[in-house]
């Protein structure tokens, strides 16, 4: 959070107008990222957190963030994105 008082211009008025940013900023970020995860989720029937393991791992990978990443999936369906290490099998699925 912004320290008001300790804001660099000294003025209370346009350390808050930044924090509103950052946080609308952030909310945007977090509804593209749950959007991607959703996307992940029903193409490889896996769970939240395996979804956002996917695209931490692409971020990884590609030296991407994670919200690039996301963005680019929700735009275009691609995944896995150009230039990231193909997935290991499951070996819940994959024959001995």
């Amino acid at each position: 959070m912004v320290d008001i008082e300790r804001a660099p211009s000294d003025d209370p008025a346009a350390a808050l107008t930044a924090q509103v940013h950052h946080l609308e900023r952030a909310l945007v970020t977090r509804d593209v990222i749950g959007q991607a995860k959703g996307i992940l989720m029903e193409r490889f029937r896996i769970a939240a957190d395996d979804a956002f393991e996917n695209l931490r791992r692409a971020s990884q990978h590609t030296n991407r963030k994670v919200y690039s990443l996301a963005e680019e999936l929700t735009a275009t369906g691609q995944w896995p994105p150009p230039g990231s290490v193909p997935e290991p099998p499951d070996p819940a699925t994959s024959s001995a």
